[in-house]
């Protein structure tokens, strides 16, 4: 099932699409009292999926034809920050050390985490703020997001697939100078607009565990990076283990995996967007993330 938030006559509202992808039923008309994805996710924590299965088998009398509403990113307003991993491909570890001019030991023994500010998520075919009075070499991250369901606290990577709702596609939009200057990435990656997310959540059951997708990312209709889930140096198992041995990850947290190789610092000379680019982020079973530089 694919999980969206939608604009629909200047109310935005959660739903899901139909199966055959031609409409959208409301999260409201399936028998789900939420004015949000946030409060959808918390119901759905209780109930689990099941039950919203067999409502979409048995079809919606509210339907509203895809074409008359406007996809936002399925959480456009995190509860909390994203949990982000760096460098969690090898070949984009190698490139990100040649780009910073480091010596690079082909060893990654601990994940690294940090968090990534969203004040509002940028929605499918939304515009990235490039925020050029400020920024210089502004770059993009395609990353498989994962989706809590339900709290997790202590969670084996054996149990972790139970606490997965789904999985979205996120653009971890960077400034390098500014994650470069100030020796921690979270202002380089938490500007205004430098979070596109969707277009929609795909239900955990749709994919195996852990996940193994082909994942891509296209600028101006050219391929940049060309990938695998699979190669995730810490995968999604390990990551809900470790963090949530001392994190409670609450129903709703996303957490972006990285990124690979392919990345606009990683060419050289290196190519960073400019304004009027379109950038694709592209992820098997998903779909499709296109957003322009404005």
């Amino acid at each position: 099932m694919k999980l969206v938030t939608y604009l629909y006559e200047g109310t935005e509202a959660a739903g899901v699409l139909s199966p055959d992808g031609t409409g959208v039923y409301p999260a409201k008309a399936l028998g789900y009292a939420c004015e949000s994805m946030n409060e959808w996710i918390g119901l759905l924590a209780e109930e689990g999926l099941f039950g919203l299965g067999r409502a979409v088998e048995a079809g919606c009398e509210g339907e509203i034809p895809l074409e008359r509403v406007t996809l936002l990113a399925p959480i456009p307003e995190p509860k909390q920050d994203m949990i982000c991993l760096g460098i969690n491909y090898m070949a984009h570890a190698e490139e990100s050390a040649r780009y910073k001019k480091e010596a690079f030991g082909g060893e990654r023994p601990y994940a690294v985490y940090f968090s990534k500010r969203i004040g509002a998520a940028v929605r499918p075919g939304g515009e990235i703020d490039g925020h050029f009075d400020m920024v210089e070499r502004l770059d993009y991250e395609a990353e498989l997001a994962v989706v809590i369901g339900k709290d997790a606290r202590g969670v084996s990577e054996e149990d972790a697939a139970e606490y997965v709702l789904g999985y979205t596609i996120v653009n971890d939009v960077s400034a390098r100078l500014l994650q470069t200057r100030h020796q921690q990435w979270y202002f380089g990656k938490s500007l205004d607009g430098f979070t596109p997310m969707g277009p929609w959540i795909v239900t955990a059951d749709e994919f195996s565990f852990p996940p193994k997708l082909a994942i891509q990312s296209k600028v101006n209709g050219e391929l940049r990076q060309d990938s695998n889930t699979e190669l995730l140096i810490f995968g999604v198992p390990h990551i809900i283990r470790e963090l949530s041995r001392g994190i409670t990850l609450k129903a709703g947290t996303i957490i972006a995996t990285g990124t690979p190789a392919g990345v606009g610092m990683g060419f050289a000379p290196p190519r960073f967007l400019k304004s009027g680019d379109t950038v694709e982020c592209v992820i098997e079973g998903i779909g499709t993330l296109r957003n322009t530089v404005g």
